[in-house]
């Protein structure tokens, strides 16, 4: 970092090594837990005192501009107490060893890094503020981001993308969230719900529907 980013002057001593599962405990727990056992209780407690949250994601292709930047940072601090953490991911490396198609993870080769947007909150009747502070930094930053789709991260689920029926969804419907988690693979996946699960029996707001005959 000091040869490549010695702007940022990062030390040794800012630098605390754990492997990624360590990595939820530091994050998402009070200050101290060491035991992975917590993972193992279902029932959501207190995580820091937060009760209520929303993600998003964006993956980003070209260098965003210092304008950029500077137009993300006032926008952050606009929110005052408690504004949206942004975390960047940074691609490249091993993830490009391997084409679109290969796995359903699509995004490859062309990406510089992931952006999480995170906010968690305490009260549910602050749910619609709260939201509405995301999607604000979400739409200013869609110039910066990737475009056709503007593709996002399945595991950071966003239900802003659009969501199934109750019941059966079709496959045009779907294919508005699918394609921007997984791109072209999205047209294989559902191939193989429809092989494999073809009454849908297994679904969620935004799982893989199957094609309807």
């Amino acid at each position: 970092m000091q040869k490549s980013f010695p702007e940022l002057g990062l030390v040794k001593e800012d630098c605390i090594e754990m492997s990624w599962i360590e990595s939820v405990l530091y994050f998402w727990f009070p200050k101290g837990t060491s035991s992975l056992d917590v993972l193992l209780n279902r029932k959501i407690t207190d995580l820091e005192g937060y009760l209520y949250f929303k993600r998003k994601s964006d993956y980003v292709q070209h260098p965003i501009s210092v304008d950029g930047l500077e137009g993300l940072w006032k926008l952050m601090n606009q929110e005052g107490v408690n504004s949206p953490d942004l975390m960047f991911t940074p691609y490249g490396g091993k993830l490009n060893d391997f084409s679109e198609s290969d796995i359903p993870f699509p995004h490859r080769a062309g990406n510089i890094f992931l952006i999480h947007y995170g906010l968690n909150w305490q009260k549910r009747e602050s749910s619609q503020k709260y939201i509405a502070r995301i999607r604000k930094l979400y739409r200013y930053m869609a110039k910066y981001v990737s475009k056709s789709p503007r593709a996002a991260y399945f595991n950071y689920r966003d239900i802003d993308l659009g969501v199934n029926n109750k019941g059966n969804t079709s496959y045009a419907q779907a294919r508005i969230w699918g394609e921007k988690y997984f791109k072209n693979n999205f047209d294989r996946l559902v191939q193989v719900k429809t092989k494999v699960d073809p009454t849908n029996f297994f679904r969620n707001e935004q799982s893989i529907p199957p094609i309807l005959s």
